[in-house]
């Protein structure tokens, strides 16, 4: 029986934020990007829509019923998983934002990412293995020798080889710097790597001939903590064919992305087991990895863009071809015609809500990738150094959000979509609950979304003297300010203001824990903090979509099509100011009461 694609994505709202709000058409034609126009861009989304449409979404469903299987220590991916790995090699979506001296095509890194998205929405697991894999690749491109480079690189960006990180060990969980691995130094230069790492993604499979481990382990001077790590290159066969004493001992199984590989990996176990430091230096390991953990959370804010999007998109199809009920006009006329339940209002609410959430949770993650392909035409081009401090600051303050608040309302919109379908959507008939198995993961890997609300506070807010956090509420206020009097939008536009107020306010209130020593006030109120900024932050977005579709549906005829997606643009931006930013202000009010309930109560006391 032919297998079904479900995916969906809204290719017009993509270049809507490309072109129209984030003019990416000012980096194109020139350099890094001098081989890429508007056109190009455009083609390339649309191809690679319909390729994950045609190859990867109707693995979905099939993966995620077969799943995983390890037999005599080798892990078996799904049918077909193996051709689509050669396929997506083969048409060279991985190597779209890669510079054309390592084989890649020089685009823009948006251009990637809203690649990436068409990718983890179709297959979340599938694109795994390979997301996976480039950033592997990439940490090995920026930090390892160059004899490293030419061993590995090429073949892990061609998709030849693979690639994993190996960060948690079953005593450590998120606390890295707790790992025992150990790396005792050869003769030769190389190191005898030893120990566990579990939560593997993609720690084995079958679809390549060689698997490409990035390992945090410790030298045995090293001191305590994460500055005692290091990392190194641990492949599964050695260059010269050998096997490695990589051994997979168990696959986790799993609530979702069950067609994703998540291996339980010993190494060295006959002591036999050989790596190479990434580079030359020891003691390097956590800021090496951070270079990919900080793409791979980006990375996560991807996929949960990509399965709430594909939820929304089906609950609204849904719902315009279920006819269940009559209009609420005719509540009282038991013979009145059934209607499809997008004309119920309850419904168009979770529809609207969905919307809003999803658009804007896109633009945020255009917006990141703006500035960080702005950063890299600065510096490719000599430009001013201030201007490239500026955009990398934005990606410092905003990585946390889409990693953090987009894996949290995947998971929620994805709920929300289940709840349109009504009980149909908890089948499997219909992929939702499939979308919502799959997304909950997000809000806990790469970093749980503690972790990220404690990295805002804790660092991102006083990056650079504060000037990061100034340079993005000055930005935030001078769309105020201009716009404070729109004849549609100012109602909206005035809550953001007092949304932004609120936030710089609570920032305030973290700075008086810090330096009152109070620390413990800080962890208690983070994720609240980090969700205030995430919906500043989106509500400013959403509110400059309206403004900027408001002025184009003005030059087009009555009858244009855009018309209707413009008006789209105008209603979730007014529903997210009127009914979601308001909470900034509350929950700001909530920081300030500096409620201790959840420090004082005693651990008998929860029983």
């Amino acid at each position: 029986m032919a297998q079904q694609n479900y995916y969906k994505s809204n290719l017009r709202d993509v270049s809507f934020l490309l072109f129209e709000q984030f003019q990416l058409q000012d980096l194109l034609g020139k350099e890094p990007y001098a081989n890429w126009g508007k056109d190009e861009v455009l083609a390339v989304l649309d191809e690679a829509y319909g390729w994950a449409q045609k190859y990867l979404g109707p693995l979905n469903a099939s993966g995620d019923a077969e799943g995983c299987k390890l037999e005599a220590g080798q892990v078996r991916v799904p049918a077909g998983f193996k051709e689509a790995w050669r396929e997506l090699f083969k048409a060279g979506w991985r190597t779209l934002a890669v510079e054309e001296k390592h084989g890649g095509q020089a685009g823009p890194f948006t251009l990637a990412m809203m690649v990436e998205e068409f990718m983890c929405g179709s297959n979340t697991s599938f694109n795994m293995y390979p997301a996976l894999t480039q950033g592997a690749a990439e940490v090995i491109l920026n930090f390892g020798t160059p004899e490293q480079q030419a061993t590995y690189f090429a073949k892990m960006i061609d998709g030849t080889w693979a690639g994993t990180m190996c960060l948690t060990e079953p005593q450590a969980g998120s606390d890295v710097g707790s790992a025992t691995t150990t790396a005792v130094r050869r003769p030769d230069g190389k190191y005898n790597i030893k120990g566990t790492k579990i939560f593997i993604s993609g720690g084995d499979q079958d679809m390549t001939a060689n698997i490409v481990h990035l390992v945090l382990a410790r030298t045995p001077d090293a001191p305590p903590g994460t500055k005692g790590i290091s990392l190194f290159i641990v492949p599964k066969v050695r260059p010269d064919g050998a096997p490695n004493d990589v051994a997979t001992t168990g696959i986790e199984h799993k609530m979702g992305i069950k067609a994703s590989a998540t291996a339980q990996l010993a190494f060295g176990d006959n002591d036999n087991c050989v790596g190479e430091l990434v580079g030359t230096v020891e003691q390097k390991g956590m800021s090496q990895m951070f270079h990919l953990m900080n793409y791979a959370r980006i990375g996560v804010g991807i996929q949960s863009l990509a399965l709430a999007s594909s939820a929304y998109l089906n609950a609204l199809e849904y719902a315009k071809e279920r006819k269940q009920g009559s209009s609420i006009k005719h509540w009282k006329d038991a013979t009145a015609p059934r209607v499809p339940i997008i004309e119920h209002p309850d419904v168009r609410r979770m529809l609207l809500d969905m919307k809003a959430r999803v658009e804007g949770l896109r633009a945020l993650a255009v917006k990141l990738t703006m500035h960080l392909d702005r950063v890299n035409a600065i510096e490719k081009m000599g430009g001013a150094k201030d201007q490239a401090e500026y955009h990398q600051g934005q990606v410092d303050l905003l990585v946390p959000l889409i990693k953090a608040y987009g894996s949290d309302q995947a998971f929620q919109i994805c709920a929300t979509a289940i709840q349109v379908f009504g009980g149909a959507g908890y089948l499997k008939d219909w992929p939702v609950e499939q979308y919502a198995r799959d997304a909950k993961i997000f809000s806990i890997y790469e970093g749980t979304n503690h972790i990220q609300a404690m990295d805002l506070v804790g660092r991102k807010l006083m990056q650079r003297g504060g000037a990061n956090v100034q340079a993005f509420g000055k930005d935030v206020g001078t769309f105020v300010a201009k716009h404070k009097d729109h004849p549609t939008l100012k109602d909206g536009i005035a809550v953001l203001g007092q949304a932004m107020e609120a936030m710089t306010a609570s920032g305030g209130k973290f700075m008086q824990w810090f330096g009152g020593g109070r620390m413990e006030m800080v962890p208690s109120s983070a994720n609240r903090f980090l969700e205030m900024m995430a919906e500043t932050t989106i509500g400013w977005l959403l509110l400059e979509q309206a403004v900027i579709a408001g002025a184009a549906a003005e030059k087009l005829a009555a009858d244009h099509p855009d018309r209707a997606f413009y008006e789209g643009k105008k209603f979730a931006a007014q529903y997210f100011a009127l009914n979601v930013l308001p909470g900034v202000a509350a929950k700001a009010q909530l920081i300030a009461r500096e409620d201790r309930s959840a420090i004082e109560i005693p651990v008998a006391s929860f029983a």
